[in-house]
């Protein structure tokens, strides 16, 4: 397990006036919330305060995530709550991406009640792939304000892409 300050120790999601998730969907960001806060390894690299040469704040960490339009608004906080940083996330570069998996997600769950497991593997194979690349992007777009590892990263982005899933109405 991670150094206990270099880590998520809850995680918020911020609803705002959407309609719900699904059941599938809400039981999908309860699963995705459990395994991350199970095992992280999450730093954040900018220092709350004004002083550009403060060094950054090392956790552990309370993480408020928002759904807002084209972005993930993050907002990171201490143990008791006093804001550290803000900042948003903008889902263009994984819009595609997600609109992929989803579909090969959604694949895979029928595949699961009628396929063979050959079949199913194969499709498992395409959805890890996607699911590699994506940590990759996430990583690679939060680089120089959160530092994490490569567990943390694909739980992460399970947990966005359960929160981008369109809602019911």
């Amino acid at each position: 397990m991670a150094n206990e300050a270099s880590r998520i120790i809850d995680i918020q999601i911020v609803h705002t006036d959407q309609p719900r998730l699904s059941s599938d969907a809400e039981d999908d960001r309860r699963a995705a919330i459990f395994d991350l806060l199970e095992n992280n390894y999450f730093r954040l690299l900018t220092s709350p305060s004004t002083d550009p040469n403060a060094p950054p704040y090392l956790g552990p960490y309370v993480l408020h995530l928002r759904d807002a339009a084209r972005h993930i608004h993050f907002d990171v906080r201490d143990e008791k709550q006093n804001p550290l940083a803000e900042f948003h996330l903008a889902m263009g570069p994984l819009r595609q991406i997600m609109r992929e998996y989803r579909l090969v997600c959604d694949s895979y769950y029928q595949a699961i009640r009628t396929k063979t497991p050959s079949q199913i593997q194969a499709i498992d194979m395409g959805r890890r792939a996607l699911h590699d690349e994506a940590t990759q992007i996430l990583q690679t777009r939060l680089a120089g304000r959160i530092e994490m590892d490569e567990v943390t990263a694909r739980r992460l982005f399970s947990l966005i892409s359960v929160l981008k899933q369109p809602r019911e109405v």
